[in-house]
């Protein structure tokens, strides 16, 4: 009987067998979705893993090459400092007032070429009070030589008179007190000439002071004109015209030769063997985009600094067009003959594990053996071996997920293949 409620609406409730029937349709729609989605899948995975066996079982192959030495021709590229081939500073040698300044920053200046001038009153004077001492010297010697004159006539006087003394003693007409009087005498007037001519001496002596303290305020009385040593370029000015300037106290000028630059680089030790004097070197400066400059190798150390374990070397670069600056930045470039060339391998054959640096060396039953190696110079696309494996030894050229210790692999190596 149907519910009076549901009379009432006009709905009437399905019957059992109904709600059965839609049921079992549901449950047939879902098990067809399920297997028409559960069977491929199914398909798909057995397919894959049987794809993974088969690749797993594949011996992977891969390209080898067989280590060999670098060349034997060595290029080092080291940063250089750029310094004047000569450099002075020019000081003041005499005390004054810079009275003219003939040069300035960045001018060219000649060996022997005035530079400024210096006024010294004071020195001026100095040098008439020395020409005064030396008249003065000069007179006194004159003085000593008159008074030795004299002497030499009280001598000679004295002489005669003890000569006469002697011949009238010997007569009897003079007493011998006498003559022993004139004898005295005549040796008093001998200790006086030879007084006066150590008064000579000794005035001569002064007159030869008083020469050389003249000579000498003259010399600096010639360094009023302040005179360039060499020839060069004028890189540094610290006066002006009216500056106190003092004897070795205050710079003037800074003149640099820059003709030849001489250009100091570090080399490490690795590389000391490979540099010599007279050995070429190229240098490139990021001021001259494409354009090198050329030098050669002038001077070493031959000892190295044992704080950076590197030797100075200097490289004398020809500027005879004056493009290249003191203090200026330069790329180093030397090549030369190695007498051990190292091993050389590319970057990609090498692998950084948990051990460091190692090489996949493929053993002769083609099985793979990860080598510990010492790595030398990094080239960027190859670097040197010093130590851990020998010329000839055949490593993985590209190393990938083959490069597992004790992996079966199958070489190839392209420059055999025809």
């Amino acid at each position: 009987m149907l519910d009076p409620h549901l009379r009432e609406t006009g709905i009437t409730r399905p019957s059992g067998k109904t709600v059965s029937t839609l049921l079992f349709f549901v449950v047939v729609v879902f098990v067809v979705a399920f297997l028409a989605g559960y069977l491929p899948m199914q398909r798909r995975d057995a397919a894959l893993r049987a794809e993974a066996d088969a690749q797993h079982q594949q011996v992977p192959r891969v390209e080898v090459i067989h280590v060999a030495r670098g060349t034997g021709q060595a290029t080092l590229t080291l940063p250089g400092t750029m310094q004047a081939v000569t450099e002075a500073a020019i000081l003041a040698r005499a005390d004054g007032y810079l009275k003219r300044r003939l040069v300035d920053l960045g001018d060219r200046v000649k060996a022997g070429q005035v530079l400024a001038e210096i006024d010294a009153p004071e020195l001026d004077q100095q040098l008439h009070q020395a020409e005064a001492a030396i008249d003065q010297a000069q007179a006194a010697v004159e003085q000593a030589q008159a008074a030795l004159a004299q002497d030499k006539a009280n001598r000679d006087l004295a002489k005669i008179t003890a000569e006469r003394m002697k011949t009238l003693s010997d007569k009897g007409i003079a007493t011998q007190q006498d003559r022993d009087q004139s004898q005295a005498q005549l040796a008093a007037q001998d200790a006086n000439v030879q007084a006066a001519e150590k008064q000579i001496v000794a005035q001569r002596s002064n007159l030869a002071a008083a020469r050389a303290n003249l000579n000498r305020l003259q010399t600096v009385d010639a360094y009023r004109s302040v005179k360039a040593p060499f020839d060069g370029v004028v890189t540094q000015r610290n006066v002006d015209i009216g500056a106190l300037v003092s004897t070795g106290n205050t710079l003037l000028f800074r003149i640099a030769q820059t003709q030849t630059l001489r250009t100091f680089i570090n080399v490490p030790q690795a590389s000391v063997a490979s540099v010599h004097a007279g050995q070429a070197a190229t240098l490139t400066l990021a001021d001259f985009p494409g354009r090198t400059f050329s030098g050669k190798v002038v001077r070493m150390a031959h000892a190295l600094d044992p704080a950076s374990r590197t030797m100075l070397v200097e490289v004398d670069v020809p500027n005879e067009s004056g493009a290249l600056f003191p203090g200026s930045f330069a790329d180093v470039e030397l090549s030369g003959a190695r007498a051990n060339p190292p091993i050389v391998v590319p970057a990609s054959a090498l692998v950084f594990r948990a051990d460091g640096a190692q090489l996949a060396v493929v053993r002769p039953d083609h099985t793979v053996h990860l080598q510990k190696i010492a790595v030398g110079r990094d080239y960027g696309d190859r670097l040197e071996v010093l130590n851990g494996v020998d010329e000839g030894t055949t490593v993985i050229a590209v190393v990938g997920d083959s490069a597992r210790e004790g992996a079966k692999v199958t070489p190839y190596d392209r420059e055999s293949q025809p």
